[in-house]
Protein backbone atom coordinates (compact mmCIF):
# COMPACT_ATOMS: atom_id res chain seq x y z
CA UNK A 1 0.00 0.00 0.00
CA UNK A 2 1.92 3.40 -1.14
CA UNK A 3 0.88 6.01 1.57
CA UNK A 4 1.69 9.49 2.41
CA UNK A 5 2.53 10.62 6.37
CA UNK A 6 1.28 14.45 6.71
CA UNK A 7 0.77 16.31 10.20
CA UNK A 8 -0.94 19.83 10.65
CA UNK A 9 0.47 21.12 14.02
CA UNK A 10 2.15 17.89 14.91
CA UNK A 11 -1.53 16.10 14.66
CA UNK A 12 -0.16 13.06 12.37
CA UNK A 13 -1.83 10.74 10.01
CA UNK A 14 -1.24 8.46 7.41
CA UNK A 15 -3.08 9.29 4.49
CA UNK A 16 -3.69 6.80 1.47
CA UNK A 17 -4.98 7.72 -2.19
CA UNK A 18 -7.87 5.88 -2.67
CA UNK A 19 -8.27 7.59 -6.29
CA UNK A 20 -5.99 4.81 -6.80
CA UNK A 21 -5.42 2.20 -3.98
CA UNK A 22 -8.22 -0.11 -2.07
CA UNK A 23 -8.35 -0.83 1.64
CA UNK A 24 -10.18 -3.76 2.50
CA UNK A 25 -10.15 -3.18 6.28
CA UNK A 26 -9.70 0.03 7.08
CA UNK A 27 -9.94 -0.64 11.13
CA UNK A 28 -7.54 -3.32 11.16
CA UNK A 29 -4.98 -0.74 8.72
CA UNK A 30 -5.65 1.82 10.76
CA UNK A 31 -4.68 0.14 14.38
CA UNK A 32 -1.29 -1.39 12.34
CA UNK A 33 -0.14 1.45 10.71
CA UNK A 34 -0.66 3.97 13.59
CA UNK A 35 1.74 1.74 16.21
CA UNK A 36 4.74 3.99 16.65
CA UNK A 37 7.05 1.06 16.98
CA UNK A 38 6.05 -1.59 14.48
CA UNK A 39 4.06 0.52 12.21
CA UNK A 40 4.51 3.85 10.41
CA UNK A 41 3.66 6.03 13.50
CA UNK A 42 0.59 8.23 13.68
CA UNK A 43 -2.71 9.73 15.42
CA UNK A 44 -4.81 7.50 12.76
CA UNK A 45 -5.64 6.69 9.11
CA UNK A 46 -7.07 8.47 6.54
CA UNK A 47 -8.46 7.74 3.31
CA UNK A 48 -8.85 9.55 0.44
CA UNK A 49 -12.00 8.94 -2.14
CA UNK A 50 -13.84 9.86 -4.57
CA UNK A 51 -17.06 11.81 -3.96
CA UNK A 52 -20.21 12.28 -5.65
CA UNK A 53 -20.92 15.35 -3.85
CA UNK A 54 -17.88 17.32 -3.15
CA UNK A 55 -14.31 17.19 -4.67
CA UNK A 56 -13.23 13.56 -2.63
CA UNK A 57 -14.22 12.04 0.63
CA UNK A 58 -12.19 11.96 3.96
CA UNK A 59 -12.68 8.77 5.77
CA UNK A 60 -10.65 9.16 8.69
CA UNK A 61 -10.17 6.13 11.32
CA UNK A 62 -8.35 6.68 15.13
CA UNK A 63 -5.18 4.97 16.25
CA UNK A 64 -7.29 2.48 17.47
CA UNK A 65 -9.20 1.50 14.73
CA UNK A 66 -12.32 3.30 15.65
CA UNK A 67 -13.82 5.38 13.06
CA UNK A 68 -14.03 9.02 13.46
CA UNK A 69 -16.56 11.71 12.08
CA UNK A 70 -13.89 14.62 11.43
CA UNK A 71 -11.01 15.18 11.92
CA UNK A 72 -9.90 19.26 11.68
CA UNK A 73 -5.97 18.78 11.05
CA UNK A 74 -6.75 16.09 8.82
CA UNK A 75 -8.74 17.63 6.53
CA UNK A 76 -6.46 20.33 6.23
CA UNK A 77 -4.19 18.27 4.54
CA UNK A 78 -6.66 16.06 2.59
CA UNK A 79 -6.57 19.77 1.00
CA UNK A 80 -3.17 19.93 0.57
CA UNK A 81 -2.67 16.44 -0.41
CA UNK A 82 -5.48 16.73 -3.67
CA UNK A 83 -4.03 19.71 -4.56
CA UNK A 84 -0.19 19.50 -4.21
CA UNK A 85 -0.83 15.88 -5.95
CA UNK A 86 -2.97 16.83 -8.89
CA UNK A 87 -6.33 15.42 -7.89
CA UNK A 88 -7.67 18.74 -7.92
CA UNK A 89 -6.69 22.33 -9.67
CA UNK A 90 -8.52 24.89 -7.78
CA UNK A 91 -7.75 26.99 -4.23
CA UNK A 92 -11.73 26.52 -2.93
CA UNK A 93 -12.46 22.93 -3.08
CA UNK A 94 -15.01 20.77 -1.13
CA UNK A 95 -14.61 17.61 1.23
CA UNK A 96 -17.13 15.33 2.32
CA UNK A 97 -16.75 13.89 5.87
CA UNK A 98 -19.05 12.44 8.14
CA UNK A 99 -20.35 15.20 9.40
CA UNK A 100 -21.29 16.97 6.13
CA UNK A 101 -19.24 18.48 3.32
CA UNK A 102 -16.80 20.77 4.30
CA UNK A 103 -15.56 24.25 2.10
CA UNK A 104 -11.74 24.72 2.89
CA UNK A 105 -9.39 27.85 0.86
CA UNK A 106 -6.55 27.01 -0.03
CA UNK A 107 -3.28 29.43 -0.12
CA UNK A 108 -0.46 28.39 -2.08
CA UNK A 109 3.15 29.22 -1.51
CA UNK A 110 5.47 27.67 -4.45
CA UNK A 111 3.21 25.86 -5.97
CA UNK A 112 2.11 24.01 -3.20
CA UNK A 113 -0.70 24.31 -0.33
CA UNK A 114 0.98 26.16 2.83
CA UNK A 115 -1.99 27.06 4.49
CA UNK A 116 -5.87 26.27 4.81
CA UNK A 117 -8.61 27.95 5.65
CA UNK A 118 -11.85 25.51 6.52
CA UNK A 119 -15.26 26.09 7.48
CA UNK A 120 -15.69 24.07 9.92
CA UNK A 121 -19.92 24.53 9.90
CA UNK A 122 -22.03 25.47 13.38
CA UNK A 123 -21.53 24.44 16.59
CA UNK A 124 -23.95 22.17 17.95
CA UNK A 125 -24.53 23.23 21.03
CA UNK A 126 -28.01 21.02 22.25
CA UNK A 127 -26.92 18.43 24.67
CA UNK A 128 -28.85 15.45 23.41
CA UNK A 129 -26.84 15.83 19.83
CA UNK A 130 -23.60 16.25 20.96
CA UNK A 131 -24.24 13.87 22.96
CA UNK A 132 -24.37 14.31 26.27
CA UNK A 133 -26.35 13.13 29.43
CA UNK A 134 -28.06 16.20 31.17
CA UNK A 135 -31.55 17.93 32.00
CA UNK A 136 -30.61 21.10 31.20
CA UNK A 137 -31.04 21.95 26.99
CA UNK A 138 -27.12 22.90 27.02
CA UNK A 139 -24.44 22.09 29.27
CA UNK A 140 -22.15 25.60 29.93
CA UNK A 141 -20.04 25.74 32.98
CA UNK A 142 -21.89 22.71 34.45
CA UNK A 143 -20.00 20.65 37.21
CA UNK A 144 -19.03 17.18 36.82
CA UNK A 145 -17.47 14.85 39.09
CA UNK A 146 -14.72 12.94 37.46
CA UNK A 147 -12.88 10.23 39.66
CA UNK A 148 -13.78 12.22 42.86
CA UNK A 149 -12.97 15.50 41.92
CA UNK A 150 -15.41 18.42 40.29
CA UNK A 151 -14.70 19.64 37.54
CA UNK A 152 -16.98 22.71 35.54
CA UNK A 153 -17.65 21.30 31.72
CA UNK A 154 -18.96 22.86 28.70
CA UNK A 155 -19.88 20.68 26.24
CA UNK A 156 -19.91 21.52 22.24
CA UNK A 157 -19.83 19.44 19.04
CA UNK A 158 -18.26 20.33 15.76
CA UNK A 159 -18.76 16.66 14.43
CA UNK A 160 -17.24 14.96 17.19
CA UNK A 161 -17.98 15.74 20.56
CA UNK A 162 -16.11 17.80 22.85
CA UNK A 163 -16.00 18.61 27.04
CA UNK A 164 -14.06 21.83 28.02
CA UNK A 165 -12.34 22.17 30.66
CA UNK A 166 -10.84 25.40 32.39
CA UNK A 167 -7.58 25.08 34.80
CA UNK A 168 -5.02 27.75 36.24
CA UNK A 169 -2.56 24.98 35.08
CA UNK A 170 -2.22 22.25 32.62
CA UNK A 171 1.55 22.34 31.91
CA UNK A 172 1.77 20.10 34.81
CA UNK A 173 -2.08 17.85 34.25
CA UNK A 174 -1.26 14.31 34.40
CA UNK A 175 -4.01 14.59 31.14
CA UNK A 176 -2.93 10.27 31.02
CA UNK A 177 -4.66 9.50 34.12
CA UNK A 178 -7.87 11.98 33.90
CA UNK A 179 -8.01 11.48 30.05
CA UNK A 180 -9.67 7.83 30.19
CA UNK A 181 -11.92 8.79 33.05
CA UNK A 182 -13.60 11.88 31.08
CA UNK A 183 -13.60 10.03 27.77
CA UNK A 184 -15.64 6.84 28.82
CA UNK A 185 -17.85 8.67 31.58
CA UNK A 186 -21.34 7.85 31.75
CA UNK A 187 -21.90 11.50 30.90
CA UNK A 188 -20.75 10.50 27.56
CA UNK A 189 -22.01 7.97 25.76
CA UNK A 190 -20.95 8.29 22.65
CA UNK A 191 -17.13 9.07 24.82
CA UNK A 192 -15.89 12.38 24.28
CA UNK A 193 -12.79 14.47 23.21
CA UNK A 194 -11.63 16.60 26.31
CA UNK A 195 -10.07 19.66 25.97
CA UNK A 196 -8.30 21.38 29.21
CA UNK A 197 -7.74 24.82 28.67
CA UNK A 198 -5.75 27.82 30.42
CA UNK A 199 -6.87 31.62 29.31
CA UNK A 200 -3.97 33.69 28.21
CA UNK A 201 -5.72 36.75 27.33
CA UNK A 202 -9.09 37.76 25.61
CA UNK A 203 -7.70 36.84 22.57
CA UNK A 204 -5.23 33.54 23.28
CA UNK A 205 -6.44 30.01 25.18
CA UNK A 206 -3.64 27.37 25.64
CA UNK A 207 -5.18 23.63 25.15
CA UNK A 208 -4.03 20.21 25.70
CA UNK A 209 -6.71 17.40 24.47
CA UNK A 210 -7.14 14.38 25.17
CA UNK A 211 -9.10 12.52 22.16
CA UNK A 212 -11.30 9.72 21.82
CA UNK A 213 -9.84 6.54 20.82
CA UNK A 214 -5.89 7.96 20.55
CA UNK A 215 -5.06 9.81 23.67
CA UNK A 216 -3.16 13.13 24.14
CA UNK A 217 -2.10 14.13 20.48
CA UNK A 218 0.12 17.34 19.68
CA UNK A 219 -3.38 18.95 18.53
CA UNK A 220 -6.56 18.57 17.63
CA UNK A 221 -8.72 20.51 15.13
CA UNK A 222 -12.31 19.90 15.80
CA UNK A 223 -11.42 20.54 19.72
CA UNK A 224 -9.61 24.16 19.30
CA UNK A 225 -12.83 25.12 17.35
CA UNK A 226 -15.04 23.72 20.29
CA UNK A 227 -12.54 25.38 22.50
CA UNK A 228 -12.70 28.69 20.69
CA UNK A 229 -16.87 28.36 20.67
CA UNK A 230 -16.81 27.46 24.92
CA UNK A 231 -14.73 30.71 25.55
CA UNK A 232 -16.75 33.19 23.93
CA UNK A 233 -19.99 31.38 25.64
CA UNK A 234 -17.97 31.56 28.99
CA UNK A 235 -17.54 35.09 28.33
CA UNK A 236 -13.23 34.23 28.68
CA UNK A 237 -12.67 35.99 24.95
CA UNK A 238 -13.48 38.77 22.56
CA UNK A 239 -16.92 37.97 21.04
CA UNK A 240 -16.20 39.46 17.60
CA UNK A 241 -12.48 38.59 17.12
CA UNK A 242 -10.62 35.14 15.97
CA UNK A 243 -9.57 33.58 18.85
CA UNK A 244 -5.64 31.91 18.74
CA UNK A 245 -5.71 28.70 20.21
CA UNK A 246 -2.14 27.47 21.51
CA UNK A 247 -1.70 23.65 20.90
CA UNK A 248 1.32 21.23 21.80
CA UNK A 249 1.91 20.85 17.78
CA UNK A 250 1.47 24.99 17.38
CA UNK A 251 -1.06 27.59 16.93
CA UNK A 252 -4.03 27.99 15.55
CA UNK A 253 -6.35 30.75 14.41
CA UNK A 254 -10.36 29.82 14.98
CA UNK A 255 -12.95 32.52 14.30
CA UNK A 256 -16.59 31.59 14.70
CA UNK A 257 -18.77 34.14 12.88
CA UNK A 258 -22.46 35.09 14.75
CA UNK A 259 -23.03 36.59 11.40
CA UNK A 260 -23.96 32.99 10.17
CA UNK A 261 -23.29 30.97 12.98
CA UNK A 262 -20.05 29.13 11.20
CA UNK A 263 -16.90 28.96 12.89
CA UNK A 264 -13.64 29.06 10.42
CA UNK A 265 -10.71 27.54 11.43
CA UNK A 266 -7.04 28.16 9.76
CA UNK A 267 -3.97 26.63 10.10
CA UNK A 268 -0.79 25.12 8.74
CA UNK A 269 -0.48 21.39 6.82
CA UNK A 270 2.72 19.64 5.88
CA UNK A 271 3.87 16.39 3.81
CA UNK A 272 6.11 14.11 5.73
CA UNK A 273 7.18 11.59 3.29
CA UNK A 274 6.09 9.46 1.01
CA UNK A 275 6.33 5.65 1.23
CA UNK A 276 5.20 2.18 1.01
CA UNK A 277 4.24 -0.46 3.26
CA UNK A 278 3.64 -4.10 2.99
CA UNK A 279 0.28 -5.17 4.45
CA UNK A 280 0.06 -9.14 3.53
CA UNK A 281 0.31 -9.95 7.06
CA UNK A 282 -3.02 -8.62 7.26
CA UNK A 283 -4.59 -10.07 4.54
CA UNK A 284 -4.74 -6.78 2.56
Amino acid sequence: MKFTKMQGIGNDYVYVNCFKETVKDPYKVARFVSDRHFGIGSDGLILIKPSDVADCEMDMYNLDGSQGAMCGNGIRCVAKYVYDYGIVNKTSISVATKSGIKYLDLSIRDGKVSMVRVNMGSPILLAKQIPVVAETEQVIDAPLEVDGTTYHITAVSMGNPHAIVYMDDIDTLEIEKVGPSFENHLFFPDRVNTEFVKVIDDHTVQMRVWERGSGETMACGTGACAVAVASILNGHVDVDSPVTVKLLGGDLQIFWSRQDNQVYMTGPAATVFDGEIDLSHLGE
